[in-house]
């Protein structure tokens, strides 16, 4: 329902949740940003899929790859590895779904403004909750992850992690 209710909070405000973020980096704490750069941003997925659930987008509010310069592509794969990477360390993750969702028939929630989604992945994790419960089980908060992840990025020498 939390879900719901923001896609009506947004349409009201004018502009996607992603724009929102990118022009705000004074809050970033507060909207689990772990890094952002000239061009793109990366941070915890607000409705995650599963414990770890980043996204990573331009900064600007562009639908297509090919809308993208190369200056940003390659700023945005970098984000997505280094992501991936910090993901590792913190959760011990056996795997990750890394993916983009282009147009609403392909399961983009937000078609106009493209983001890649990285999801942390463990052996037997799919589990019963979603398809009879209407619930997906987070075994670890954001904001304990988010604090954890402050200092493997240092430890990694990946860029620090903002907030």
């Amino acid at each position: 329902m939390e879900y719901i209710r923001s896609l009506t909070e947004e349409a009201g405000s004018g502009q996607c949740f992603l724009c929102q973020y990118a022009r705000r980096p004074d809050q970033d704490a507060e909207h689990h940003v772990l890094w952002r750069s000239q061009s793109c941003i990366t941070f915890f997925n607000r409705f995650p899929y599963s414990n770890g659930h980043l996204l990573i987008a331009p900064l600007a509010h562009l639908a297509e790859l090919e809308d993208l310069d190369d200056a940003t592509l390659c700023e945005l794969i970098r984000q997505v590895r280094d992501a991936k990477r910090l993901l590792a360390e913190t959760t011990t993750a056996q795997g990750f779904n890394i993916g983009m969702n282009f147009g609403r028939c392909a399961g983009a929630g937000l078609p106009d403004h493209l983001h890649v989604h990285l999801v942390p992945r463990w052996d037997g994790d799919t589990n019963f909750m979603p398809v009879i419960g209407d619930t997906r089980v987070i075994f670890q908060s954001i904001e304990a992850l988010y604090g954890e992840m402050r200092g493997a990025a240092q430890r990694l020498g990946l860029p620090p992690v903002r907030g």
